[in-house]
């Protein structure tokens, strides 16, 4: 071996040495301050609850408090982190419930959520998924949790989802949404084409893939697919791990027609004859698009097919009101199409 291959194996060797040490005392870093913080919580409660009320315990006792710790320690004890690491300890009073993988940061974002439900989900979602602070707060923001409780079936609307169990089944509806939002993508309102919005998704496929959901990987983009007489393009690919299969990617601007879903449907008939393995489960198609048709939705093969999909995008961030409005509109359509589906069955079961 040459000495200056020798030397490049032995500089990647002492990398990896230095990066996984580096891992280890961040790790440890991160989990000692979450003690440490979670106990000055328990302190300050504690004191609260010495005989005095808790309208007697507040801004001038922090600040006196925030002004020593300062002085002594440095920063990181200004008067708001020190109410958050009240609320620490008062949303999570018992200690053996929190999670040493997560950082400060982290769970000074789940502090703020009312929903304890949510709040645990998104806990348990950050750690399986190894989402950042950030890439977590984001999800929180576009009501990640929300989304996937309004496109759910019966049962899990109405149960609003297991606090430590996932809301995710094996079925390709639990892992598709609706609506999706795109704001990473920087849009100009109502003047892009299709080919730029796809454009955007390449460009940002961490932040799709992320939108995406769980257990999502990049395959092809305009992939073509080819019958006997004719080449077809799908314009993204992906695969789903938890799933095992394929999900094919269609982009339309305005709104769904009933040839949209046609030629979905051809998609996938192909692709499942041509492109799946045996190993894998049937191929599920997703209309990603600006406008949803209920009429579409309702008779069209998209109310009875288990591998055809639609679903709305939005190119900006709504504010969280209007994504609100836009979650139970979407929720009373699925409860009612599943009404109507009792209907028709003659033994009255639920879907």
């Amino acid at each position: 071996m040459m000495p200056e291959a020798t030397n490049n194996q032995l500089l990647s060797d002492i990398r990896q040495v230095i990066e996984q040490a580096r891992t280890r005392v961040q790790y440890s870093i991160n989990t000692e301050m979450v003690h440490a913080y979670w106990h000055i919580g328990r302190l300050i409660v504690e004191d609260e609850q010495q005989g005095q009320q808790r309208a007697a315990y507040g801004k001038q006792q922090l600040q006196n408090l925030s002004g020593n710790l300062t002085r002594e320690f440095g920063k990181g004890f200004d008067t708001r982190n020190l109410r958050n690491m009240r609320s620490f300890y008062l949303t999570y009073p018992n200690w053996n419930a929190l999670r040493t993988e997560l950082s400060w940061t982290h769970y000074r974002v789940l502090i703020r959520l009312e929903n304890p439900k949510a709040r645990e989900w998104y806990m348990l979602e950050a750690i399986e998924q190894n989402w950042s602070a950030r890439a977590m707060e984001r999800q929180i923001s576009v009501l990640y949790y929300e989304r996937l409780l309004a496109s759910q079936n019966r049962s899990a609307v109405e149960q609003e989802a297991g606090s430590h169990t996932s809301i995710l089944s094996n079925r390709p509806e639990d892992y598709l949404r609706d609506p999706y939002v795109l704001d990473f993508l920087n849009l100009p309102s109502q003047t892009y084409l299709e080919s730029e919005l796809e454009q955007g998704l390449i460009d940002n496929l961490q932040q799709f893939l992320l939108e995406l959901g769980k257990g999502f990987a990049f395959v092809s983009r305009q992939q073509r697919i080819s019958t006997e007489d004719q080449d077809f393009y799908i314009d993204l690919v992906f695969y789903n791990f938890k799933l095992k299969c394929f999900l094919l990617l269609d982009l339309k601007l305005g709104k769904l027609t009933h040839q949209d879903v046609g030629q979905m449907d051809t998609y996938v008939r192909i692709y499942d004859q041509n492109k799946k393995g045996e190993d894998d489960n049937p191929t599920i198609g997703l209309i990603l698009c600006s406008q949803k048709s209920e009429t579409i939705a309702k008779y069209s093969v998209l109310a009875d097919n288990q591998q055809l999909f639609a679903a709305k995008y939005l190119p900006y961030l709504p504010t969280e009101e209007e994504l609100r409005l836009e979650l139970v509109r979407e929720r009373k359509s699925v409860q009612l199409r599943l009404l109507e589906s009792d209907d028709k069955d003659p033994k009255g079961g639920h879907s």
